[in-house]
């Protein structure tokens, strides 16, 4: 007996090791966290449930029969973030580069597998060289293992990647088809072929960083939905997300107490908007004083800024907020700001998040660049995902609401559930200059009868009563009343029941 207790702690101190001594202080000087020390920081103090400490690979090619270190190259297991339930996996790129071998794998199916059964969120902690070389399709079949569980999880239980350092080629796969992707600046990258591959391909030269650093895909492909300083600031946020989400697709959001009273008013909203219809205004601004304690969980902030995407409490339960962006691109819709907000909502609705909807939006990006880039189809995303999203929908107008992108921002048409509206709302066709040169083009050499046809169709349209008299609009409502008539609208919905015709999927326009 004393000699099986002596192995197992052998074992136990070997896996802990990982990769050993000299690798793990490589990977302090890199700036970097151990597979170990990130789930610490990750969990709650003494909450973690290691399991397969001590599984090895079973690879014999390239003297691969030489080295064996238990676990792997993986840590996985299941422990709590602010007493709840989570699973995760650590790779170790310590060990083998924390590359993929099919035990591996194995290792993260496991949890993955009991994460759906339990209904608790997977959190991956990305850090690896990629496929086990030496293993051939051996490592290439355990990543379709983890992609074919990543889509079956899918909407039922919340996945969130850290790409915490390299992670290539058929490595990306798994992050992408998760809900949130957070990423480290300067020691994380992701991109299906590198830099090397890139140079003798196409003949550009571009940097590992420049490839697929943070920034750039927090800025430019919006693959990414946040960066972070380190490896610290990345696992704390990922602690503060989780408290938005539920555990699964069958539980309603964590709600917890709230000191912020649901009947505040806020006297400095009935300034917000200015009186010149062409002026911007800070939307956050709104979202600040409108949510509880002005605390808004924004995500993808650096990527398509015309629309704003993020969580937020509402009298301490939590919501999903979209927003136009008036500050950027005036708060037009194009192609990614369709993507981005689309992506969100379908998120929320298959996680039982209440979506706030605030508009102001003078309609689609105009121009060839959008055209030809399929904003038709890329629009209709948005359109698809408010239409078909059967949780609390509550929509409020502040200024502009023209032509199609009215009704794709979660009108009364696609099942809004409360529709309100600013005085300064205008909810039209097009805006009144645009309006009246068609209606009246004959009179276009007259700019004096032209700027008076311009009066009195702002008279006409550039209110919300015309809607509201059709029913479009449920009320217009005070600005400095918005937090109280949300607040009050969400608690209405809050058994809200509604469901889709029965189908075995959809077909969005992808």
């Amino acid at each position: 007996m004393q000699d099986i207790i002596r192995q197992l702690e052998q074992k136990r101190e070997l896996a802990r090791l990982g990769g050993g001594q000299k690798r793990i202080d490589a990977q302090h000087r890199k700036g970097k966290l151990t597979a170990r020390e990130r789930i610490e920081l990750l969990l709650d103090d003494d909450s973690f449930e290691e399991w397969d400490m001590y599984k090895e690979h079973r690879c014999t090619e390239f003297g691969m029969d030489a080295e064996h270190i238990p676990g792997d190259g993986v840590v996985t297991g299941y422990g709590t973030v602010n007493g709840r339930l989570v699973f995760v996996f650590s790779q170790d790129f310590t060990v083998f580069g924390g590359s993929l071998s099919e035990t591996h794998a194995e290792k993260i199916c496991k949890v993955m597998d009991h994460a759906m059964k339990v209904g608790a969120p997977v959190i991956g902690l990305n850090d690896s060289g990629g496929a086990r070389i030496q293993e051939g399709v051996d490592s290439l079949g355990g990543y379709a293992d983890v992609f074919q569980r990543n889509v079956l999880a899918s909407g039922v239980i919340p996945q969130i990647s850290l790409i915490m350092g390299p992670c290539a080629g058929g490595a990306v796969y798994s992050p992408a088809m998760t809900d949130f992707i957070f990423m480290v600046k300067d020691s994380s990258y992701m991109f299906v072929t590198g830099p090397e591959v890139v140079k003798t391909v196409t003949h550009e030269e571009v940097t590992a960083e420049e490839l697929g650093g943070a920034v750039t895909h927090n800025t430019k492909s919006g693959v990414a939905d946040l960066a972070f300083e380190n490896d610290v600031e990345a696992l704390m946020m990922t602690r503060r997300l989780i408290g938005f989400l539920p555990s699964s697709n069958r539980e309603k959001p964590p709600a917890i107490p709230c000191a912020d009273s649901a009947d505040r008013i806020d006297l400095s909203l009935d300034t917000l908007v200015p009186e010149n219809p062409n002026q911007p205004y800070d939307m956050k601004e709104l979202i600040f004083k409108m949510v509880d304690d002005g605390d808004f969980f924004e995500l993808q902030p650096d990527y398509a800024k015309n629309i704003i995407i993020g969580m937020a409490r509402m009298e301490g339960s939590p919501v999903g907020i979209v927003a136009n962006q008036p500050l950027v691109l005036a708060g037009c819709l194009d192609i990614k700001s369709s993507i981005k907000a689309a992506r969100f909502v379908r998120f929320c609705d298959a996680f039982n998040i209440p979506v706030v909807t605030l508009v102001d939006v003078p309609g689609f990006m105009p121009g060839t660049s959008q055209e030809y880039g399929g904003i038709i189809k890329h629009g209709a995303k948005l359109l698809y995902a408010y239409a078909e999203c059967t949780v609390p929908k509550v929509t409020l107008i502040t200024r502009k609401a023209y032509g199609g992108a009215y009704d794709v921002m979660s009108s009364k048409h696609l099942r809004g559930d409360v529709n309100l509206a600013w005085p300064s709302a205008e909810i039209a066709v097009m805006g009144a200059k645009g309006a009246v040169e068609i209606i009246f083009r004959e009179e276009k050499g007259d700019p004096e009868k032209l700027a008076q046809r311009e009066a009195e169709y702002k008279a006409r349209f550039a209110n919300p009563f015309v809607a509201a008299s059709r029913g479009f609009i449920d009320d217009v409502v005070m600005p400095h009343n918005t937090r109280k008539r949300i607040c009050r609208s969400l608690a209405m919905l809050r058994d809200k029941q509604l469901d889709n015709p029965w189908r075995k999927h959809g077909n969005i326009p992808l």
